[in-house]
């Protein structure tokens, strides 16, 4: 009976410790979890630095932390600078009238008036709607200043996340591997079983990752490059916006480039429109088409369509964190039904398989299948 008490104390007195002290960490767990992410990405790196260099796991580490800094964090900044300094010209130029995002509308009214007449017919004040679209350019102009204000005033906050971050993974680079066989002999799922779950939880990181981020940073550049040689204002800015657009499911980068030709098509510049259109038609969409099922499903081992809602699930939830978040719980869910399937679907059928055959043999029927 001691036994049992002092078991049942113990266990718990762990659960409410790992629950206080996650709680303790509650601030951190995003820059822990893109610590343990950028880990599970970059471990095949740090594993080739630490074999050249004699297994000195420290200098592998921190040489692998210095190329994430310069070939990711670095440009990330000098894009992000580069975009709000575009972003900033633009609502300048839209304020003083240089450009119009009317535009498209005094167009149809010129060229096209029996769709003006027809449009005004439904009840629609063309006028009116061209204001509100210049005053919603406004808008947008001052709710990129206002969240730019606010970007520069949580810099401090920021850049605290980012230093924390950086030092965990310096440390899950040099240790991955001991802790995660720590991890192996302290859970009680059988060593097979949790080295599975966590041979899992890398390909989803590393496939979630490259099929969301990768493949939105190529459509951006394609985007930025079109933008740029059509000679449209503020290349870089439309880039990295869809970029961003690229990580919603289904509407993506065509929340930009469309807009964009329309523009184009509606002041004179047929050319560039058509070309803006095929860009955004078969370049763009191609590289979500091909790259993501790929990149995403073959890694993964789930359905498209269980991606795609664990996705958006996860970014309703979790904000943009959740688009590697998302996929997880849902590979989790996965390979925790088929672990029980393996363990106790086939145990359920020879059980019932075995009571069929004792009920036979106590009535002595004959339940063999017939013979056709």
């Amino acid at each position: 009976m001691g036994t049992s008490i002092e078991r049942v104390f113990f266990f718990t007195l762990l659960t409410l410790a790992t629950l206080a002290f996650v709680g303790l960490l509650n601030v951190f767990l995003i820059p822990i979890f893109w610590a343990v992410t950028f880990a599970i990405l970059f471990e095949p790196m740090n594993d080739r630095f630490a074999a050249g260099m004699g297994g000195r796991g420290a200098l592998a580490s921190g040489l692998t932390l210095l190329g994430i800094v310069l070939l990711i964090l670095v440009p990330l900044a000098l894009l992000g600078l580069a975009a709000a300094t575009e972003a900033s010209a633009l609502m300048t130029a839209i304020e003083r009238g240089d450009v119009d995002p009317g535009a498209p509308l005094r167009w149809v009214r010129e060229n096209a008036p029996v769709v003006i007449e027809y449009v005004e017919r439904l009840g629609i004040d063309v006028e009116e709607l061209r204001g509100r679209l210049s005053s919603f350019a406004l808008v947008t102009g001052q709710w990129v200043a206002s969240n730019a204000l606010q970007i520069g005033q949580n810099t401090v906050q920021f850049f605290i996340g980012v230093a924390l971050m950086l030092y965990l993974l310096f440390f899950f680079l040099r240790d991955g591997h001991d802790i995660v066989g720590r991890l192996i002999r302290i859970l009680p799922l059988g060593d097979a079983r949790e080295r599975h779950l966590f041979e899992r939880f890398s390909s989803v990181v590393r496939a979630t990752v490259k099929g969301t981020f990768v493949i939105a940073a190529v459509q951006g550049a394609i985007g930025g490059v079109a933008f740029a040689v059509l000679g449209l204002r503020g290349a870089v800015l439309w880039g990295v916006v869809m970029a961003i657009a690229s990580l919603l499911p289904v509407v993506g980068p065509g929340l930009v480039w469309v807009p964009a030709a329309i523009l184009l098509l509606t002041t004179e510049r047929i050319v560039a429109g058509i070309v803006l259109i095929f860009v955004g038609v078969v370049l763009v969409g191609l590289a979500d088409n091909l790259l993501r099922p790929v990149l995403v499903g073959r890694d993964t081992r789930m359905p498209d369509y269980l991606v795609l809602l664990a996705t958006l699930g996860g970014l309703a939830l979790f904000g943009i964190t959740g688009l590697v978040i998302g996929p997880l719980i849902a590979a989790l869910f996965i390979t925790l039904w088929e672990m029980f399937e393996e363990s106790y679907g086939d145990r359920e059928g020879e059980l019932g398989a075995a009571a069929d055959a004792e009920a036979a043999g106590h009535t002595g029927e004959d339940r063999s299948p017939p013979i056709s």
